[in-house]
């Protein structure tokens, strides 16, 4: 999109943006079609960048977006650049549009940073956000996709030009009116079948309606509450409006799940994972638009059947799934959740992404060296030659050690349910058995948590099928 355009446009009904960021430089990208339209309507019509004449190609300056392999006016096209250019963009869509009219903006972006960017840059071009739609507009199929776990919706913010004499707003009553606007939209999403970070990302906009409504936010005290800040501070003036909305999706998300679960005793490393499991879910779309039956993201599990064609998948990743550092840290940190407790037993962190251990890979710590076992499912088995002949089992390499042995009342909720799975999937029987009826004497809580587990992982990963072969014996007793 190209800021401060020169020409004066008469007031309109409604305007249309698809925005930029992180690096997707759309002006690059032209110049294949260009040069080639170029020679098509060569003397019929004139191409060029109409910002300078010596530049034969699409404009490249004036473009807003984050991509700082590019220099303007001696620095580079940082974070910084992006907002206040897009707050130019705004502005002037904005200064064309009837007090009246609607305007639409399309987006679609997997962090939080590219969503505060985006945000702040709205509500200083002087917009109020009125609406907020995930639609489905994102081929599965499209090379973005692929081992990827790219979006399946873009999000449709709707807004409106900012009254002038909208005053400040009042910081108690605008927290509690976010909270119930989040709740509801979290509900009606859900029902319709928006998942995961579509669901995240699709809530901002509601919660947005409140904030930018007014000219500035306000404490009692007299401070401002900015868009953004630091997630970590105490103080509204300091935090940002922002961590409160994440704060809120992410009770909302538990309370989906678990039932409330970080009210009733569940410890940290289970809201961790059922956080996780359920940002990684993804919304499964018809092929035309609409909206399916949700399908969980997920890695494809070796010896499995490949993944339909029309199907997101999250890239295969070192360590098992994977979530942006941002988007995890946003959800957990509200919900009292020290992650640097749970690195190598439960995640891993590498390079600005955080990797759920698959549990095959805590056998060692949750079963002990001396196991004399190792799970069926994950041993790879070479092809049958006959029909009566066994397959030969193949040695799997070894499989990363995620510290020592746990004892007995290290063991968490989460970890007495992994270990039931590691047992079911060795065919451990009568440990099994013994397992389950120790869980049933001593309360709900392992049920309750292996039931919303088994809802959340992916239905072809391993993990999914032996929950429900320890769900199957748990009905048996």
């Amino acid at each position: 999109m190209l800021a401060n355009h020169p020409c004066r446009i008469k007031p309109v009904e409604s305007i249309s943006l698809i925005h930029p960021y992180d690096a997707i430089p759309y002006s690059d990208l032209s110049d294949y079609f260009l040069v080639w339209m170029k020679r098509s309507f060569a003397g019929q019509l004139r191409f060029g960048d109409p910002f300078d004449s010596s530049n034969p190609l699409s404009p490249k300056i004036q473009e807003a977006v984050q991509d700082e392999t590019k220099q303007v006016a001696g620095g580079v096209k940082d974070r910084a650049f992006f907002e206040e250019t897009m707050a130019k963009a705004f502005a002037e869509g904005r200064r064309i549009l009837h007090d009246n009219g609607v305007g639409l903006v399309v987006f679609a972006h997997k962090t939080t940073e590219g969503w505060e960017a985006l945000l702040s840059g709205m509500i200083q071009g002087g917009w109020v956000i009125t609406g907020s739609w995930p639609i489905a507009t994102e081929a599965g199929n499209r090379l973005r996709a692929r081992d990827s776990a790219a979006l399946a919706t873009s999000v449709h913010l709707v807004c409106r030009p900012r009254s002038p004499e909208a005053g400040v707003g009042d910081w108690a009553e605008v927290r509690a009116e976010m909270d119930h606007k989040v709740r509801a939209w979290m509900e009606r999403l859900i029902k319709e079948g928006i998942r995961g970070a579509d669901a995240i990302f699709a809530c901002i906009g509601p919660a947005l309606e409140v904030y930018s409504r007014y000219t500035k936010v306000e404490t009692p005290a007299g401070h401002v509450v900015p868009l953004g800040g630091d997630p970590e501070a105490f103080e509204p003036q300091e935090r940002g409006f922002l961590a409160y909305i994440f704060e809120t999706l992410s009770r909302e998300a538990l309370r989906q799940v678990l039932g409330g679960a970080d009210t009733e005793g569940f410890e940290e490393d289970a809201r961790l994972t059922a956080l996780f499991l359920w940002t990684l879910q993804s919304t499964r779309t018809n092929g035309n638009g609409g909206n399916g039956a949700p399908t969980p993201a997920s890695e494809d599990a070796e010896g499995e059947e490949e993944p339909e064609e029309d199907e997101p998948k999250p890239k295969k990743a070192k360590g098992g799934l994977a979530l942006p550092f941002d988007v995890f840290i946003r959800l957990t940190r509200p919900m009292g959740i020290h992650y640097q407790n749970w690195e190598e037993r439960i995640i891993t962190i590498e390079k600005g992404v955080v990797h759920l251990v698959p549990v095959a890979d805590r056998q060692e710590a949750l079963l002990g060296e001396t196991a004399d076992f190792e799970p069926m499912a994950l041993t790879r088995r070479s092809p049958q030659r006959t029909l009566f002949e066994m397959p030969e089992p193949v040695a799997m390499p070894a499989r990363p050690r995620r510290g020592p042995a746990l004892a007995p009342e290290e063991l968490t909720t989460l970890d007495r349910v992994h270990k039931a799975m590691l047992l079911f999937a060795a065919g451990q029987t009568p440990t099994l058995q013994r397992l389950l009826e120790e869980e049933r004497l001593a309360g709900r809580r392992f049920e309750r948590l292996a039931l919303s587990l088994t809802a959340l992982y992916p239905p072809k990963s391993p993990e999914r099928r032996w929950l429900e072969g320890v769900q199957a014996m748990m009905k048996m007793r």
